[in-house]
């Protein structure tokens, strides 16, 4: 008898494709295939526009939940920013579901791993602010990814810039060390913290680069880096996938 895997809903992001004629929703291989191999899940993918009711009936079939990354930012509405300007990427149905799943994953218990939207997500679903762009904040560095028509994959997701985890927290612990280096491919970041969040990481210009939800249950963290990149060959990554997998595995036997 083959054992039981968690089922982890996947956000996705809405792209406009074939010159306008369809819209779809779709997420990264990375991430699913993250899931699947390191969270050991089975990867489910969330469209957008979900009632609220109906949003209720499926977390019901979840057990855990990963916030992905994302072209289009959360709009500014959320957090009483400043708008967009109109040639400003958005995501009107992921703003709008996603926000409203994050409490009811911490109310329920369910399993949350943010990354880079993502962590942005948690702040925003809890009261927080996103700085707009980082590069053009003083004393800050360009956390954006390499631009031109021949940067490789490799370029891209290359390590960055070093990140340095909050004494005795929840990094620290996970891989015993104080610091690590990661890729950077983000444009905005958080600004003010929610209350109920805590700072688990920040990089070497003063980012909040990871953080935690501690009135969740089990595993509630968001990361800025792009931890679905290659985790089999990063230490830190690998081994957030596989406590994430276990906290799911843990939900299922507490339901």
């Amino acid at each position: 008898m083959s054992s039981i895997k968690p089922i982890i809903g996947i956000s996705t992001n809405e792209i406009t494709n074939f010159g306008g004629r369809q819209i779809s929703h779709s997420t990264g291989l990375r991430y699913v295939n993250a899931v699947a191999k390191f969270a050991n899940g089975i990867p489910i993918l969330i469209p957008s526009y979900i009632k609220d009711e109906d949003l209720d009936q499926l977390l019901k079939k979840l057990d855990g939940l990963v916030l992905t990354g994302g072209r289009a930012n959360v709009e500014p509405h959320h957090f009483g920013g400043d708008p967009f300007p109109p040639d400003e990427p958005i995501d009107v149905g992921r703003d709008e579901i996603i926000l409203k799943l994050i409490p009811k994953c911490v109310n329920l218990g369910v399993p949350i791993f943010g990354i880079c939207r993502g962590i942005q997500e948690m702040n925003v679903a809890y009261g927080g602010t996103l700085h707009y762009r980082v590069h053009l904040i003083p004393d800050k560095n360009d956390h954006r990814m390499p631009r031109g028509d021949d940067v490789t994959v490799k370029e891209i997701f290359t390590l960055r810039h070093r990140i340095d985890f909050t004494k005795n927290g929840f990094f620290s612990r996970l891989i015993n060390n104080d610091s690590c280096m990661v890729n950077s491919l983000h444009g905005q970041a958080i600004d003010s913290l929610a209350q109920n969040l805590k700072i688990e990481a920040y990089s070497d210009d003063g980012v909040i680069e990871a953080i935690s939800i501690p009135e969740h249950p089990s595993f509630a963290v968001g990361v800025q880096w792009h931890a679905e990149y290659e985790p089999e060959k990063n230490e830190l990554n690998k081994s957030l996938f596989m406590e994430f997998g276990k906290a799911c595995l843990n939900y299922i036997n507490k339901k």
